[in-house]
């Protein structure tokens, strides 16, 4: 009869202490005040064929520059005394298959796998070493870079990439961060590689597996995903969404509490 009154009591509390619990959402634990950790190597974007990207050319000689950039219905604005470029549109390149655009005056120019600075570097280095631009400013963008956060995110879908090298981090917080249903020591990372897909894991709760990641810099069109812990899965079963409920448990504790007093009373 004792053991029986103790396994009652047991449940209770097990149970009290199970609804009450909550899930793990701390990262970077176990992480010291002043402590570093070494990175994986930098990923820089680099463009690739079939990329789009803008390329703005500006100069102290706004009739010179405007040679030097591609003609589009507004780009341009005439008045009595000069032509001045309208940065509110910018004509987009289209790199082919040989890695290569087509650019004004200059010709045919190879640009795949290059930065955005390397491009906009190359650019400068042919308009000056030809004498055609004394002092230009060369402006290159991403038009149609992005990735994607699928899952247990506030704000899941595809971002662009605005930055020369982006981390996972990055992504993350851009997409509003886990929700507290996410399961952040298994997030999976899907990259397309030499025409196959890859699949990373990482933990975000150990900043050593985090850090050390292939794919803590992302790459274009990449996909990070997270997916749902134990309770969201249950929750997504009407039957599960009951059980979920801490006020059932809460419930079931305080029954099985009155009818272990009343036993012991007995």
């Amino acid at each position: 009869m004792k053991n029986i009154k103790s396994l009652i009591v047991a449940v209770a509390v097990s149970l009290v202490l199970g609804a009450c619990s909550t899930p793990k959402l701390g990262y970077f634990q176990g992480v010291q005040n002043g402590q570093s950790y070494e990175l994986s190597q930098p990923i820089f974007v680099t463009l690739q064929p079939g990329d789009k990207l803008s390329i703005l050319v500006s100069s102290k000689d706004p009739n010179l520059a405007y040679l030097f950039n591609l003609p589009i219905v507004g780009h341009y604005r005439t008045t009595s005394s000069e032509q001045s470029l309208n940065t509110n549109q910018v004509a987009s390149y289209t790199i082919d298959q040989n890695g290569n655009i087509e650019f004004p005056v200059l010709g045919e120019m190879h640009v795949a796998g290059l930065t955005r600075k390397e491009v906009a570097q190359k650019i400068k280095l042919e308009l000056v070493s030809r004498e055609l631009l004394k002092d230009p400013t060369i402006t290159v963008d991403f038009l149609d870079l992005t990735y994607g956060v699928m899952g247990e995110v506030r704000n899941p879908g595809r971002y662009g990439f605005d930055h020369d090298k982006l981390t996972l981090l990055d992504a993350l917080s851009r997409a509003g961060d886990l929700t507290i249903y996410g399961v952040r020591e298994n997030v999976l990372v899907a990259r397309e590689e030499n025409g196959r897909q890859t699949y990373y894991r990482v933990n975000l709760s150990n900043a050593d597996d985090l850090y050390s990641s292939p794919v803590f810099y992302l790459k274009p069109n990449d996909i990070v995903y997270i997916e749902p812990n134990g309770r969201r899965a249950k929750e997504s079963t009407e039957a599960g969404t009951a059980f979920s409920q801490p006020s059932l448990w809460i419930s079931v504790a305080s029954l099985l509490t009155t009818i272990t007093m009343f036993i012991v009373k007995k």
